[in-house]
């Protein structure tokens, strides 16, 4: 278990010092390492790495590059260096002053380590006008957070560490893209680029949390998270807190762990266990931790990156790079998405699949050389205009295969599609649903048991880790055969339809009990004569009817009114449920199908809903966990923007 968690967090981590391309000693021949600790403004000293190329002088001056994790800066020690610094191969041959920094309260660091650190330095008092001149506030020596130790590492740095350019850029995968974002806000003048890469935003739309719903194969993650380090150290401090399982099969111990209540075996002393377990509502708690709200006066270059397949930091990149094109017009802001899980665009790889979906060779490659150097460069190196000819909007279309740009996302030529879920099992896109007209009473339903509930996946795993990585892109089939899925799908396609932009699900549905979840998916149906292709990592698998799963969403029934104040289902009555299911750039070919199945578990990727209306359904008792019927009736529709 221990050795699994800490080969996903090297994943999660992927900074270019993961790379799987073998660099050598090219960074022990190229750089010299230096290790400061930098003082904060309220005295609290943060563990720094600074990688200096051997040729820097002064004139020959580089920019620095820094990422702050919470996962290590490691290897420690000046004479111990890393096989790779930087995002990649490639910006680690051109050179930069790399800089890695333990952010607070995480290993070689001082301080408190808080999930989320709330933003505060944006919120002090902007300069005034006095006269002439603009006077600003003294800054606050005891509001901290993680902009303004970005700001005051950043100060440091430019007066300490000689032959640099004044320019600086940041990079973060993960977490430490939630730190990169972070430093985006109220940021120093010398930060000209920033690249938040699978960022976190919002711990209950993002990672621990899917609109409400627990994502609980994240469980095994919690001693990470919620224990303190007694002192600064380079040792796993939390490696004991770990639940031992026993068992290789992670469906049948979280099963059998019965309600979340009997977690609290595990976490009595895990704080943030007990934080999630007594907010289990969007209040203040999770509302002050979103960086969403602070993406405002933000005046240097950005470029966010994400993975359409990422199981863990999808709402996070689409919706950072959405309100910095909301909040800041005028600043330079470039989205990427590529056909990717958490983080994999770090590393270079021959064939590009997920699961077992090929999409062609050297994506990342491609990405680090030709997208992600070229705007580094520009904005560290080069005239730093704005003029990087790069546009707005770099994806990749997971249908066809190919990278597409755009001038803006969401492109201007998409048209709202709605899609009608019929009693028949068709998607059909008129408002004549067999006899029944739409906004009448016909409806498919199925009976929810939370002791049977549908796996996320046909396979067996330990779920021991990180959020599961495959199951973005996975033959549904297996979901297709049961009772308590609802399957919908259009006849076979005449021609090719690309989707593009964000997916709206609104049902109409009603229950028997008092609280229900409610799980869409968007299916590629592959038509039966699909051949395999050349690099299936499973060969008992056929492609012939695959059902890949294009995108997928929980939302957590009791929040379909509002996310702060739940409330409960009226058994038997029709009730309106709205959500996301984030964008998509997908051109569902010639011959296949589009499919949407509706479900009520999805286990154990998300927690069980007792379907009996509870105020905390971490603290509900077995005897809460109840069968009911749900309905979803003809009226509900799914929303696509379909590409013209």
């Amino acid at each position: 278990m221990k050795l699994r968690l800490l080969a996903l967090l090297s994943i999660l981590v992927t900074s270019g010092q993961a790379q799987t391309t073998t660099l050598g000693n090219f960074v022990k021949d190229n750089y010299q390492k230096f290790e400061y600790k930098i003082p904060m403004r309220d005295g609290t000293k943060l563990h720094t790495a600074v990688y200096v190329p051997k040729d820097a002088s002064a004139t020959k001056k580089y920019p620095f590059m820094m990422q702050r994790t919470c996962y290590s800066v490691a290897p420690y020690g000046a004479d111990t260096y890393p096989t790779q610094v930087g995002p990649s191969g490639t910006l680690m041959r051109e050179k930069f002053i790399f800089v890695y920094q333990d952010v607070r309260g995480r290993w070689m660091s001082e301080g408190t380590w808080t999930n989320m650190t709330p933003s505060v330095t944006d919120q002090q008092p902007a300069p005034v006008a006095k006269g002439k001149k603009k006077v600003t506030a003294p800054v606050s020596s005891t509001l901290v957070d993680e902009s303004s130790d970005t700001y005051d590492t950043i100060e440091w740095l430019l007066k300490n560490v000689p032959n640099n350019n004044s320019r600086v850029g940041q990079w973060g995968i993960s977490y430490p893209g939630f730190y990169t974002i972070a430093g985006a806000v109220a940021a120093h003048p010398a930060l000209k680029a920033s690249s938040p890469q699978a960022p976190v935003s919002d711990f209950f739309f993002d990672d621990f949390h899917h609109n409400g719903a627990f994502i609980q194969a994240y469980l095994f993650t919690f001693p990470v998270f919620g224990v303190q380090h007694p002192a600064p150290t380079t040792k796993d401090w939390y490696l004991n807190d770990f639940i031992k399982t026993g068992t290789t099969d992670g469906f049948q111990f979280q099963y059998d762990l019965g309600p979340l209540k009997n977690v609290d075996k595990y976490y009595k002393g895990n704080f943030f266990w007990q934080e999630t377990v007594n907010h289990p509502n969007y209040d203040e708690f999770w509302q002050k931790r979103s960086i969403i709200p602070h993406l405002k006066n933000i005046k240097h270059a950005l470029m966010t990156v994400g993975g359409w397949f990422d199981a863990e930091d999808l709402y996070g990149p689409l919706n950072i790079y959405k309100t910095v094109e909301k909040n800041n017009p005028g600043t330079y802001n470039t989205l990427v998405m590529g056909p990717f899980g958490h983080g994999r665009w770090s590393r270079e790889t021959g064939h590009t699949l997920h699961s077992n979906v090929y999409f062609g060779d050297s994506i990342a490659t491609f990405y680090q050389r030709n997208i992600e150097a070229k705007f580094f460069d520009h904005f560290l190196k080069g005239p730093g205009d704005g003029k990087t000819g790069l546009p707005e909007a770099y994806l990749f279309n997971t249908g066809r295969n190919e990278w597409k740009t755009f001038d803006k996302w969401p492109a201007d030529n998409a048209q709202k599609t709605q899609y009608f879920l019929t009693k028949e099992g068709q998607l059909a896109t008129n408002k004549i649903m067999g006899s029944t007209e739409a906004g009448g009473n016909s409806f498919s339903e199925f009976v929810s048991d939370p002791m049977k509930p549908v796996p996320y996946t046909e396979d067996i795993t330990t779920l021991q880790g990180f959020t599961p990585f495959n199951y973005m892109s996975e033959d549904q089939r297996f979901a297709s055969r049961r009772p308590d899925v609802l399957t919908f799908q259009t006849d076979v396609l005449t021609e090719d339809m690309t989707l593009g932009g964000e997916i709206m699900a609104k049902l109409k549905v009603s229950t028997t009990g008092t609280d229900a979840d409610w799980v869409v998916k968007l299916i590629d149906v592959y038509p039966p004569d699909e051949p395999n292709h050349a690099y299936m990592p499973n060969k008992n698998i056929t492609l012939g009817n695959y059902q890949q799963m294009v995108r997928s969403e929980a939302m957590r029934g009791r929040f379909r009114n509002s996310f702060e104040k739940p409330e409960p289902f009226k058994s038997g009555e029709v009730t309106d449920v709205n959500f996301r299911l984030q964008d998509v750039l997908h051109t569902f070919k010639k011959g296949h199908r589009m499919m949407i199945q509706v479900q009520s578990t999805w286990f154990p990727l998300i927690d069980r809903n007792p379907q009996k209306y509870v105020d905390n359904i971490y603290k509900a008792d077995a005897a809460d966990f109840q069968k009911a019927t749900h309905r979803v009736y003809d009226n509900s529709v799914i929303e696509v923007q379909v590409l013209k």
